[in-house]
């Protein structure tokens, strides 16, 4: 596996030798993305649409916010976004990598081997943007679910037995003080609280690998053993499992995460500070 971050500089350099995916998306405005792009876009770059490309909303809340979408469906938006199995690509958002990194932690998981994450994301840009939209040539990736580890509901319920569950939102909806979306507040008991936001610099680019790694440890994680992330949707904790890899550390997703959980009668919620 190559690198998963990439500077802004050796993109630039690079540009006309990768697949460039614009990946643009917020929670308060999940269908905004698409008209900022066509605003403004780095040279060359393919909108994809995560709500609805990096996800399946037909899908019951049972099973999450933001659940995987079929392998199949990701094989025809991959295509057409002009995946190649020989051709690197590369994702950026404007946030810093939490929207792009469902993308990267998506490919991978499909078997797509060269996957970078622009680091700061399109704020790191220095380059021209182009205007309105790109047609790419159609690619002709094959893509196969299994190449990272993800957990079921019943197994992140199991994981802090055997590992960190790291909870990746903001604090005050880990301590159930605050719930804007799902019908639950607090945490996934054994969960330990490490906000997304914290993987970042002053400057909004990743924290160096030895930061990154002193912050988890900092919060009482031990990285020699397994560690699974889960967030409000699946969306984010893409984000810390990117960290963690840019630090060499392996981690597994809960794609349902919390917006699954709080909404599946039974499972057990813990509010506080505390795991």
């Amino acid at each position: 596996m190559t690198e998963p971050l990439i500077r802004a500089s050796e993109l630039a350099a690079r540009l006309g030798e990768v697949t460039l995916l614009d990946v643009r998306w917020t929670l308060a405005d999940p269908e905004g993305g698409r008209p900022a792009y066509l605003a403004g876009h780095i040279p060359g770059a393919v909108f994809v649409d995560l709500h609805h490309e990096l996800a399946d909303p037909s899908r019951p809340a049972t099973e999450g916010r933001h659940p995987l979408p079929s392998v199949e469906a990701l094989q025809r938006s991959a295509r057409a976004w002009g995946v190649f199995t020989d051709r690197p690509v590369v994702v950026y958002d404007a946030t810093s990598g939490m929207a792009a990194a469902r993308a990267w932690w998506l490919l991978r998981h499909a078997g797509v081997r060269d996957v970078r994450v622009l680091d700061g994301g399109l704020q790191a840009w220095k380059g021209e943007l182009e205007t309105g939209p790109v047609e790419a040539e159609p690619g002709d990736i094959e893509l196969h679910y299994g190449a990272l580890p993800v957990l079921t509901v019943d197994d992140a319920a199991a994981f802090p037995r055997v590992g960190t569950l790291v909870d990746a939102r903001a604090g005050e909806r880990y301590r159930g003080e605050s719930e804007p979306i799902d019908p639950r507040a607090g945490h996934i008991p054994g969960a330990v609280s490490a906000p997304t936001t914290d993987n970042l610099d002053a400057g909004g680019g990743f924290l160096e690998p030895g930061s990154i790694r002193a912050r988890f440890e900092d919060l009482g994680i031990d990285l020699r053993a397994p560690v699974a992330v889960y967030c409000g949707s699946g969306v984010t904790a893409a984000h810390t499992l990117l960290a963690l890899a840019a630090a060499g550390v392996d981690g597994a997703l809960y794609p349902g995460s919390w917006s699954q959980w709080s909404n599946l009668e039974g499972r057990p919620v813990a509010t506080g500070s505390e795991p």
